[in-house]
């Protein structure tokens, strides 16, 4: 685009959503998000002050036309880094060879507010699929060139209130386009990351992907494989932390991503379920369900466990009296093991989402559990996401919440109960007291402090003389050996 319509004015843009800064928020959120512009402003004011070009740019850009919630303002300027950095008294320079600098404002008693600001530049050649190797400070209409996608690549200038779009961006947000600068064979080619942010940014805008976008994704798709898998799972985290997830998800897969990615998660389709259980189809499409059903901010450990809950029932897949999947959840640990390790998970994030893989069926047998059993579940670190795994799942099935309704009516009951009658008891007696009543230590105290817990949790022993009662009763043959 060019001449006046380079430098159309915001009121321009004809778009529905258009309804100023952060559609549908509450007026503190309102508040906050002028604060933030107006903060970004003075930086673009002093930036233009010491003979510089300054504008906003990027996604802000984007989202401030469509009227999306965004929580931070990226600067595009003409200035060096080094007279960026001279230019205010805090900064960090996080990659001042790609002409970025981070500029710190902390107003008087509020939180600290960080505006990237970039240099205006082109970018040399890709060697790695990753980073230019060098890159040539240029003016605005070079930069935007150099972006990944025409809605990504806008400025918009806060001063004179007006956009500045070289590449056609607004065009695309009205038609909306997920489209590709120029050509999109050398976009992919030059960061491989753009396949996943191609599926990112056509899900959580509800746009299309232009077919020559598409077809160029769907023929670079095997280049994912040489992404770090530290990039690769951040940027399946904003797809699946997101409500847009399982559109986001059946676009990965439409263009031949999940199968580099993920190809466990494309061995669930087409497998089959006992349609008395599971009436909304294969696994693929239950897992599907499961997502679309999930709160817009769900955890991290939540999201992955909902993603992996079913994914060793590809190799469990049995037809007997009926289909089956025995030991599926025991099989899915060890594959979601392998997925979480290979994507670098933190051990923290990844024993969660194992144990909620392996734990997730146990709400079938709940209301026939010894309360000992019933309790030990039910305290299990985490339940609570747990439980809300279980309604999920059920939910993305035949839809029965019975088992639900049960263990959270039964959780709450026993977390309100006096501690020597809930889920976590003193114990009663301990290793040492063992030894006083003339037991020698060894294997067998296990046993005995766990049956101990048992008879506790069950209610059957409430005082320690009870307890000593029962060591003696149920293991005589260790006292007379």
């Amino acid at each position: 685009m060019g001449g006046k319509e380079a430098t159309a004015a915001f009121t321009t843009v004809e778009l529905p959503a258009i309804m100023g800064w952060f559609l549908g928020e509450s007026p503190m959120a309102r508040t906050h998000a002028r604060e933030v512009e107006q903060r970004a402003t003075q930086v673009v004011v002093r930036l233009r002050e010491a003979g510089h070009e300054a504008l906003f740019a990027g996604g802000c850009v984007r989202d401030r036309l469509l009227g999306i919630d965004f929580h931070d303002i990226d600067i595009a300027t003409s200035a060096r880094p080094k007279e960026v950095q001279g230019l205010f008294r805090r900064t960090l320079a996080v990659g001042e060879q790609f002409g970025v600098v981070i500029v710190l404002d902390r107003p008087g008693g509020d939180a600290e507010q960080q505006f990237q600001v970039a240099t205006f530049r082109s970018d040399g050649e890709y060697l790695d699929g990753r980073r230019p190797q060098s890159v040539n400070f240029c003016e605005a209409a070079e930069d935007a060139k150099r972006r990944d996608f025409t809605i990504n690549a806008l400025f918009w200038d806060p001063v004179e209130e007006r956009l500045i779009d070289h590449v056609g961006g607004q065009a695309d947000i009205q038609a909306r386009l997920v489209r590709a600068v120029g050509d999109p064979v050398e976009r992919f080619a030059e960061d491989h990351l753009r396949l996943l942010r191609a599926a990112r940014f056509t899900a959580r805008l509800g746009f299309d992907l232009d077919p020559a976008t598409e077809t160029a994704a769907r023929a670079a798709a095997p280049l994912l494989s040489r992404v770090s898998a530290e990039r690769v799972r951040d940027e399946l985290n904003q797809i699946l932390l997101h409500r847009t997830r399982r559109r986001g998800f059946e676009i990965c897969d439409d263009l031949g991503l999940l199968e580099v990615v993920l190809p466990e998660l494309i061995a669930m389709q087409g497998v089959e379920q006992p349609p008395q259980f599971h009436p909304e189809g294969d696994v693929w499409e239950h897992t599907l369900q499961l997502l679309g059903h999930m709160e817009a901010e769900p955890t991290e450990t939540l999201a992955w466990a909902g993603l992996l809950h079913d994914v060793g029932k590809p190799a469990t897949f049995t037809m007997t009296d009926r289909i089956r999947f025995n030991g599926h959840a025991a099989v899915g640990v060890k594959i979601a093991d392998d997925i979480l390790r290979r994507l670098h998970f933190s051990n923290r994030i990844r024993e969660r989402v194992l144990d909620h893989v392996r734990l997730h069926l146990h709400f079938l047998d709940a209301q026939k559990m010894r309360q000992s059993k019933l309790k030990r579940f039910l305290r299990q670190d985490g339940f609570e996401e747990l439980l809300e795994l279980h309604r999920l799942d059920s939910l993305a099935s035949k839809g029965d919440l019975e088992a639900y309704e049960f263990c959270k009516a039964r959780f709450r009951e026993l977390e309100a109960t006096a501690p020597e009658d809930g889920l976590r008891p003193e114990p009663l007696l301990r290793g040492q007291d063992l030894i006083t009543l003339g037991l020698q230590p060894g294997p067998d105290f296990k046993r005995i402090l766990t049956a101990l817990e048992d008879a506790q949790l069950e209610g059957q022993v409430t005082t320690r003389h009870e307890a000593e009662d029962l060591v003696r009763r149920e293991f005589v043959d260790l006292f007379e050996s």
